[in-house]
Formats: structure tokens, C-alpha cells, sequence
């Protein structure tokens, strides 16, 4: 049976139930609101947990959810080698609590939200590149090699689909907070 590369939350929220959603998030953003039943396997970890992925697919089709969608669709893409089929949801959970439905928070309770990833990134990135700047003019243009080694880091993020600052600020405590729950 050909499984689709991605559903609308039109189209995944009527077969929830019939589904396993794996959320790919960090622990930190997958506190502060997520998918009801979602499993969260973090990015970072999806290949250590493929034994566990190919058993829960193999009970009942994945969806496999993020913030936006992108990082869903890098792990649907990751899965796909190894036999195991995933439907990322498009839009992620902003799609989901867009369309007025329910998000679920660890323990009953709503957590103090962790921005999601990207955004992390953009901040660190931004912050990172005005100090070397700033350093670079106020103490020595040596520092102006920072923004440089941000500007590149970037470029190679989008050449390669690979962010290595995610990954750093994935391993912060905010970011590892909250039971990591395997399917």
C-alpha cells in the first residue's frame, strides 16, 4: 500500500485514531503543546529509534509531526530508506491549533512554551552575527569573523539540509525537559 509523503489537518484530523503520531520536536517544545497521543521521538534521536519506528509502523501507519512541517518532512525523508513509511503532517502543530484543534500538554497542564527550533536558530544566528559585528567594530575587526563563520554556517545549512545549530541548542536543558516518550 503507497503511503502519502503528507496530509493536510483536514485530511489527518478526521484519522487520528488510526494513526501513530510521532513528534519530532525537541522534549522542550514537545511540553508545550502537542498532538493528542502524539510519541515524541526528537529529530536528533530518529535513527537510534528506528527499531521502535518500524514496530509502530508496522501496528498502524506514522504520522510524524513538527512545529511547521519541515523538520516532519526531513523525517519522513530519513525513514523512507530504511522500509519504514511516515506521512508528515503539513503545517505542523501551527497548522493544527490553527485549525482550532486541541493540543496536548504533558501532566494536564500547559508548560511555559519553548520556541520551536527554527526560531532558536534565527535568534542565536541574528544574536551571533550583531556581536562579531558590533565586537568587530568596537575592539577589533578580527571579531568581524564571527558574523563571517554565522553567515557561512548558514549557507551550509541551506546547501545541505542540516542545521548544526539546532542540533547544539537541541542538547540545552530547555530544550531536554520533559519525559521523552519512545512509540
Amino acid at each position: 500500500m503507497r503511503v502519502p509523503t503528507s496530509l493536510d489537518v483536514e485530511q489527518a484530523h478526521p484519522r487520528l485514531g488510526a494513526l501513530t503520531v510521532v513528534d519530532v520536536r525537541t522534549p522542550g517544545e514537545f511540553a508545550s503543546g502537542h498532538l493528542p497521543d502524539a510519541v515524541n521521538v526528537p529529530l536528533d534521536r530518529l535513527v537510534r529509534s528506528l527499531p521502535e519506528l518500524r514496530r509502530a509502523a508496522e501496528r498502524r501507519p506514522l504520522l510524524i509531526v513538527c512545529a511547521s512541517g519541515a523538520r516532519s518532512a526531513d523525517a519522513v525523508t530519513t525513514l523512507a530508506p530504511h522500509g519504514i513509511p511516515a506521512t508528515g503532517l503539513t503545517g505542523g502543530t501551527q497548522a493544527w491549533a490553527a485549525g482550532g484543534h486541541a493540543l496536548e500538554y504533558p501532566g494536564g497542564a500547559r508548560s511555559r512554551a519553548v520556541w520551536a527550533m527554527e526560531r532558536q536558530v534565527r535568534g542565536a544566528a541574528g544574536s551571533l552575527v550583531l556581536a562579531g559585528l558590533l565586537l568587530g567594530l568596537l575592539l577589533h575587526p578580527a571579531f568581524s569573523l564571527l558574523s563571517a563563520a554565522i553567515g557561512g554556517g548558514l549557507v551550509f545549512s541551506a546547501l545541505t539540509g542540516t542545521c548544526g545549530m539546532a542540533v547544539l541548542l537541541g542538547r540545552l536543558p530547555f530544550n531536554r525537559r520533559g519525559a521523552e516518550v519512545r512509540p
